[in-house]
């Protein structure tokens, strides 16, 4: 089933014309409702009665929220092409408005007539929400109803100003924080589909970056060289950081059992869909996250209190959730993607708090390596209010971090297994915003997973657990440097990639055949020197050449012809110091650029080029 819910000050329509199917009517004259939350509904093949007991719990919690007592259920087949047969659907929508009735008063617009309708929607953040409801049997519903309790925990919305006052969103004066309003409205509207394609996917694609695999399930994706070298590099730097850190780095499996009781009992408390697939006459799931693998290592190992902090690291390369099919788009949220997943075993809140402030202040610190600063993300820190109240101090502390306003999620009573977390979230040119960054302390796990430590008297005691990804996904953040890099071009900004991650750093193009033993000599040595550098020794024109190095983001375009090579200096064009107006053009020698190129690749990880060094050489992947 799926779901447009408009909230309106009136619905108007009247019936046109009858189909073949169409329900017998007494009036058919015009219908007005006023003061009405629109439900325009699509019944599809798999329907049951599972699917209307869920959309009536989220409808009513919609009309709850917009402080709406009247629901019009509106036949739609425009929002499916996998629709019911009419019967059934007549079935379906007379089913959900019997079930809407109890506390709502309720219409219904007849099955099966062409209808003219006028609508003026609202037009607040929670005035146009959709939804898509699929059966599950009764062992999934477990699962899902585990995943929608988050949706209906309720929630209390603030603003944390640098000044360390709460101020509840209503009140908030965002002027000069258009991004913070944005990130607000996207969280408080909990509307996460998408409606068009966002630039990043285009750059993505046209970069040859990565794309779409059909022949896979969605939201699982090829990575060309470009790409593959991009995500890698990402790994390898993140990696670097949680293991200087002090993280010890491990590999867990991909699948675990079920049923495995510990395992089943954290699925349940875990807000994510799994892949599930059949064994040997048992069911696995696809891990969502590096939790299961490591809590299982940490409750077999023997820890004591000099052990502690006991960080544990690992790349999940894959970490797999089942997501929404209308959530998908692009490499901002995928079913598989690759999740920088660290572990900190602590011996209490105390300790706790430390760590969460260090990991907080680590995950700005990778962040800006990678091209993100804080003014390109809004901070999220989400609470319980008993914990709130005990740690004010502590939780009105982490606004001295970035000195920006923060938005503080506070819920009434614990309901997942943390009691306070903190999410960086990048908020994109089409207003959605996707979390990077994490840290969030556990108070349940340890217990459940039999996790102990030996305190300095001999004694066991249950620690603590922090769940920390220092940068989100890698993909996610291959996402929000692209997304970036639009926002930037639509300020008048060329776009690129921060030169440490950017597939061919130094382009060398000769003006004719005559300079090509030139330019492969310079390539030489500019790659002796850990400098990814290709020559476009292609039979084009040079202004094609230098148009094609624009379009593909290199950093520094080099240009050899006879003054070049008399003079024994290069031409360089600096896309970093150029505009869409203008190409900013400098005259350096081969050394002056292979140490401008190291300063600020310094403290990265490096790979060689990804592709053959001469451009007649390479395929295209579009």
């Amino acid at each position: 089933m799926k779901l447009l819910l408009i909230h309106a000050d009136f619905m108007e329509y009247e019936l046109k014309k009858k189909t073949s199917v169409a329900e017998d009517v007494e009036d058919s004259g015009k219908k007005r409702i006023d003061e009405v939350l629109v439900v325009f509904t699509s019944v599809e093949k798999d329907d049951n009665e599972s699917v209307v007991d869920i959309a009536v719990n989220d409808i009513k919690e919609v009309a709850e929220k917009i402080n709406c007592n009247r629901i019009l259920v509106y036949p739609y087949a425009h929002l499916s092409s996998n629709l019911a047969e009419p019967k059934k659907g007549v079935k379906i929508l007379k089913m959900l408005a019997n079930k809407l009735l109890d506390g709502y008063e309720v219409h219904r617009a007849p099955f099966g007539w062409y209808k003219a309708f006028t609508l003026s929607c609202k037009g607040h953040p929670l005035s146009e929400l959709s939804r898509e409801i699929t059966s599950v049997s009764a062992e999934e519903k477990e699962y899902t109803e585990a995943l929608r309790a988050e949706e209906k925990a309720k929630s209390y919305w603030y603003i944390l100003t640098p000044e360390k006052e709460l101020v509840e969103v209503e009140k908030f004066d965002f002027t000069g924080h258009e991004n913070l309003r944005k990130f607000v409205n996207y969280e408080i509207a909990k509307k996460r589909a998408v409606d068009r394609i966002p630039p990043h996917v285009e750059y993505m694609q046209r970069l040859q970056i990565a794309d779409y695999e059909p022949a896979s399930d969605s939201g699982h994706m090829r990575y060309y060289p470009k790409g593959r070298l991009i995500k890698s590099l990402l790994e390898l730097y993140i990696t670097e950081k949680c293991v200087e850190y002090g993280a010890m780095e491990v590999e867990t499996p991909l699948m675990y059992d079920r049923e495995h009781p510990t395992l089943r009992k954290y699925l349940e408390r875990f807000p994510a869909r799994q892949y599930i697939i059949s064994g040997d006459k048992r069911e696995f799931f696809l891990r969502f996250a590096a939790c299961f693998g490591q809590f299982l290592m940490k409750h077999d190992a023997v820890i004591t209190y000099k052990n502690l902090p006991l960080k544990m690291y690992e790349l999940t390369r894959y970490s797999f959730r089942k997501e929404q099919r209308g959530e998908l788009v692009g490499l901002r949220r995928l079913r598989a993607f690759t999740m920088p997943d660290m572990h900190t075993v602590v011996k209490n809140m105390e300790e706790a708090k430390q760590e969460f402030m260090n990991q907080y202040k680590l995950s700005v610190e990778v962040l800006r390596e990678i091209g993100l600063y804080p003014e390109d993300y809004e901070t999220a820190v989400r609470v319980t209010k008993d914990f709130y109240e005990e740690n004010r101090d502590f939780v009105n502390s982490l606004v001295e971090i970035l000195n920006r306003p923060i938005l503080i999620e506070m819920w009434d009573s614990r309901f997942f297994y943390f009691v306070l977390k903190f999410e960086f979230n990048f908020v994109d040119s089409m207003d959605k915003a996707s979390a990077l960054s994490t840290v969030q302390i556990d108070v349940e796990n340890a217990e459940r997973y039999g996790i102990s430590y030996v305190n300095d008297n001999g004694e066991r005691e249950i620690p603590l657990i922090l769940h920390t990804s220092v940068s989100g996904a890698v993909e996610r953040c291959m996402y929000a440097l692209l997304e970036k890099a639009y926002i930037l071009k639509e300020k008048g900004e060329l776009p690129m990639l921060p030169v440490w991650l950017s597939p061919t750093q130094v382009r060398i193009i000769p003006i004719s055949e005559k300079y090509l033993d030139n330019a492969k000599d310079i390539a030489m040595l500019m790659k002796s020197n850990n400098i990814r550098v290709d020559v476009d020794d292609r039979d084009e024109t040079l202004g094609k050449k230098i148009r094609d190095a624009g379009t593909e983001w290199i950093p520094y375009v080099v240009v050899i012809g006879e003054k070049e090579v008399k003079e024994g200096k290069l031409s360089v064009t600096v896309r970093a110091e150029s505009t869409l107006r203008e190409q900013r053009k400098v005259m350096m020698g081969v050394e002056e650029l292979v140490n401008r190129i190291k300063n600020e690749c310094r403290g990265k990880p490096f790979k060689q080029l990804p592709l053959p060094m001469f451009l007649s050489e390479r395929p295209s992947f579009r």
